[in-house]
């Protein structure tokens, strides 16, 4: 281990600071009621166990002190107790801590000490980055990346394993894609793997073919062919890569995120860091399927830890692929690939015995579904465990994407939350409609028709197939625009939502669906006192300037853990200096 990996896991040790009452000042504060709508508040009260103690309309005023002359004998009255420490925010805008409701706190952790391929905009600009990484990491064994995306690359195809070889020959390199559905392999991986022309692709997934032979790419199931082979994270690596996403996280100002996937060894490398009080961000697990829900949670879901910054709530199952890679499972054809639909990853009766043996033990299900046909089957599997499974599921479909218009009005009977991801919009739109063709996008990213027909939405980023930053999610849910503006006036405008929904989204809704709602999510008298100070009332900016919100402090449970320009980590806020905003 390299010297300044040593040092990365000394830092993970600093302690949690101990909790203290306080008062956030002067502040232009915006929360949400209990319907969803805005409240504002001058001053944030917070009590000593780091929940909301009030919300003050104007500015906090100190406990007047005016005690009549006691009875002979008696003592003087107390003076009445007023907080530890007291901060004047200056005006600032103070929001809820931001909650992504569906993300991956590990795979978005490695990709911070990987390869990323995310920001190249072609396939040389990625081969010419894949070689530097090659240079300035001499001796490894494989080379492991994400991120790379043919449709950003207007390359109009896959990749091909002879391209990847001209970055590198010598040694095997695989690099999944940007959604994870797919993954590019050089020759040197494919003969690693002993792959060959004969090798059939497992139910699920398909292996791309040139010539009568494995062309490069692997998508969906497929990828267990090349992925077995391929050296996993050692436990420390997998330490410093949590605590990068945390850093980066509550730089961005999220809180809390759902891990959707998590693993045995994720698991554990959650644990290691809130043992050293070093978890900050708030997680809401759900396992990678049976086994990781058993081995993790055994027979119910975990309580919550560690002053309610961790729990195994769940299960996330995966149905289908995702529509960049065509993995995704449609009702017909791909309008630009004939004969393709994607492929169902679990049989039908398999989908209903696992959701099943997840519920019996009052596990939440939360199934990935991007195709109207995944979508369909999803909820007609839900439909027929209703019978069996009464009270309060909380059945999530995650992402929701391509819905057949006649199946919208069923998410509401059947009790089922629609996790979404605005900024996938803004990334997929032109692919969505090449893929699907205009007549078939009536129920695409439908997030207004979710809500008119009182579907609980929860927003997420699916991070690290996008960036983490909710202030682009919000922005994108209120305007369907991309960064550039475009399309101008947004792609099916009829969308849209407001900014409180927005809001509602990836702060108490995000939490409903976790069954976190009564702990964390909105500045709620009695919940854990999570929030932000940024530099704009992103209640009065248009979605343009929202997207540019910075982050100046970001709090959790009552303790500061981020100031902008200052690496904070997890030091307390001073009880005896207030300490300044930036």
């Amino acid at each position: 281990m390299t010297m300044s990996r040593l040092a990365a896991i000394a830092m993970l040790a600093l302690p949690m600071p101990a909790l203290a009452s306080g008062v956030i000042d002067n502040v232009n504060g915006i929360a949400l009621d209990a319907n969803g709508r805005i409240v504002r508040f001058g001053a944030l009260q917070i009590d000593d166990d780091g929940k909301v103690e009030k919300l003050i309309q104007g500015r906090y005023q100190e406990p007047e002190y005016k005690p009549r002359k006691p009875k002979k004998g008696q003592p003087w009255p107390e003076r009445p107790k007023g907080p530890t420490f007291k901060l004047d925010a200056g005006g600032k805008t103070l929001i809820p801590g931001l909650i992504d409701a569906h993300g991956h706190m590990m795979g978005y952790g490695l990709s911070l000490i990987t390869l990323d391929l995310s920001e190249t905009a072609s396939l040389a600009e990625a081969q010419a980055k894949i070689r530097a990484y090659v240079a300035a990491n001499p001796g490894l064994k494989w080379i492991i990346g994400t991120g790379w995306n043919q449709e950003k690359w207007g390359l109009g195809r896959f990749p091909t394993a002879e391209e990847l070889d001209a970055a590198v020959r010598d040694m095997p390199v695989w690099l999944e894609r940007v959604d994870g559905h797919a993954g590019w392999a050089n020759s040197a991986a494919i003969r690693a793997t002993g792959i060959t022309a004969a090798t059939k692709a497992p139910s699920g997934g398909r292996i791309e073919m040139a010539a009568g032979k494995p062309a490069g790419v692997f998508v969906d199931k497929a990828m267990d062919l090349i992925q077995k082979m391929v050296p996993p994270p050692a436990p420390k690596d997998r330490d410093i890569a949590l605590e990068k996403a945390q850093r980066a996280l509550l730089a961005q100002g999220v809180t809390g995120i759902t891990d959707m996937g998590t693993s045995i060894e994720d698991w554990q490398a959650f644990r290691r860091a809130a043992d050293r009080g070093a978890l900050r961000v708030r997680i809401m697990s759900y396992a990678f399927g049976l086994d990781n829900m058993i081995a993790i949670a055994g027979p119910e879901p975990t309580p919550w830890l560690y002053d309610d910054h961790l729990r195994m709530g769940g299960i996330k199952l995966l149905l289908d692929g995702a529509l960049g890679s065509r993995g995704a499972w449609l009702r017909a054809d791909y309008a630009d690939a004939p004969g393709q639909r994607g492929l169902p990853m679990i049989p039908d009766t398999q989908l209903r015995n696992i959701m099943s043996r997840a519920a019996m033990d009052n596990f939440q299900v939360a199934v990935h579904a991007i195709g109207d046909a995944a979508n369909r089957e999803v909820l007609n599997a839900i439909e027929e465990l209703n019978d069996t499974y009464k009270g309060e599921r909380r059945w999530r479909i995650e992402h929701a994407q391509i819905i057949d218009p006649a199946d919208l009005p069923r998410f509401k009977p059947l009790g089922v939350i629609a996790s979404m991801q605005p900024v996938h919009e803004a990334s997929d739109w032109r692919m969505v409609t090449a893929r699907l063709g205009e007549a078939r996008l009536t129920g695409a990213y439908a997030w207004k028709t979710m809500l008119d027909n009182g579907v609980p939405l929860a927003f997420g980023s699916d991070v690290p197939v996008e960036s983490p930053n909710p202030f682009a999610g919000i922005a994108v849910a209120m305007s369907r625009e991309d960064s550039r503006g475009e399309p101008a006036g947004g792609w099916m405008p009829a969308q849209r939502v407001s900014f409180e929904a927005a809001l509602d989204g990836f702060t108490r809704q995000a939490a409903y669906a976790g069954f976190a709602e009564k702990r964390f999510g909105n500045l709620a008298v009695g919940q854990r006192a999570d929030f932000l100070l940024i530099d704009r009332d992103i209640s009065a900016a248009p979605p343009s300037d929202i997207r540019q919100t910075q982050v100046l402090e970001t709090w959790i449970g009552g303790k500061r853990v981020y100031t902008k320009g200052q690496d904070v980590g997890s030091q307390p806020l001073s009880a005896t200096s207030p300490g300044s905003t930036r």
